[in-house]
């Protein structure tokens, strides 16, 4: 399956939302996985989305979900182009907002055990909340003001729990959810441990002990599933919350790189350019202008 592995910008942008077009970008959407989830959104035209062995018949309104790690490809049902929102986003980094429940992560594969399903016609995508949710989000990747990444989570949360939700009316008991699937760090939920831990010293022989694994094991499981280096993704991920430093405080570029866990600016400076393509005071600059 690694040949079909699609590495994108989620690994430096935590979470994806736009609108598709099929009638101005490359089509059809040949079979490929990632490492996140992927919830489309229909707004005009209909589309046979592929996922594993299943094939959904989608038309505006509804609403399909594409598991982590599931090879998917996307056509045209009939003479029409679609058009689509798309939400992708690591669903590792979106814990439980309690200590009694499990995570969404947890509940959303063991929903898979269950045969939950995972599309929905316009009625039950309307009841979850689907046209403002992906509308919102799309409207907040698009303008970035201040805030947006916590507008971003609030909606995803929603369409998250409004999917459990929904889940439960169809069956879906949540108190029969393993809870060891939120206790024991593994390679799919091993990001949330990272992300909290960024502005620390990590290091990838401390991951790899999280999920009780070698480091040689740890490292090429990693990089199965995740596309790339777990060192060059926590490098990232850094750079990802320094840019929002940059953008929406007046933090100067040592204390910056310091919050982000660089061991001094020179590394900082020397990593912000090598993933941005400037210096991070450049970068800040030509932003705000």
């Amino acid at each position: 399956m690694s040949n079909l592995f699609e590495k994108t910008a989620s690994l430096s942008t935590p979470v994806e939302c736009f609108v598709f077009d099929a009638a101005n970008e490359e089509f059809p959407i040949r079979p490929h996985w990632h490492y996140f989830a992927e919830f489309i959104y229909m707004l005009r035209g209909t589309a046979c989305i592929t996922a594993g062995n299943k094939t959904y018949r989608a038309a505006a309104g509804d609403l399909v979900i594409l598991p982590p790690a599931c090879v998917h490809s996307i056509t045209a049902a009939d003479g029409t182009l679609p058009l689509y929102s798309v939400l992708k986003f690591d669903l590792g980094k979106f814990p439980s907002i309690s200590s009694y429940s499990p995570s969404p992560a947890g509940i959303f594969r063991y929903a898979a055990e269950k045969n939950m399903p995972v599309y929905f016609d316009p009625e039950a995508a309307a009841k979850i909340g689907c046209p403002a949710i992906f509308a919102d989000c799309v409207n907040e990747m698009k303008e970035f003001r201040y805030g947006y990444d916590v507008i971003l989570r609030s909606q995803i949360y929603r369409l998250i729990y409004g999917i459990i939700r929904s889940w439960e009316d169809t069956g879906l008991n949540i108190s029969d959810c393993p809870p060891a699937a939120d206790k024991d760090r593994s390679i799919e939920n091993i990001t949330e441990y990272i992300d909290r831990r960024l502005g620390e010293n990590i290091k990838v022989a401390d991951i790899a002990a999280e999920c009780h694994l070698s480091y040689s094991a740890f490292a090429a499981k990693f990089r199965e599933y995740y596309g790339t280096s777990c060192k060059e993704y926590i490098e990232k991920m850094r750079i990802y919350k320094a840019e929002e430093y940059l953008l929406f405080t007046d933090r100067d570029i040592d204390e910056i790189g310091q919050e982000t866990g660089f061991s001094d600016s020179s590394h900082f400076i020397k990593s912000f350019r090598k993933y941005r393509g400037v210096t991070p005071k450049k970068f800040r600059d030509a932003r705000r202008s």
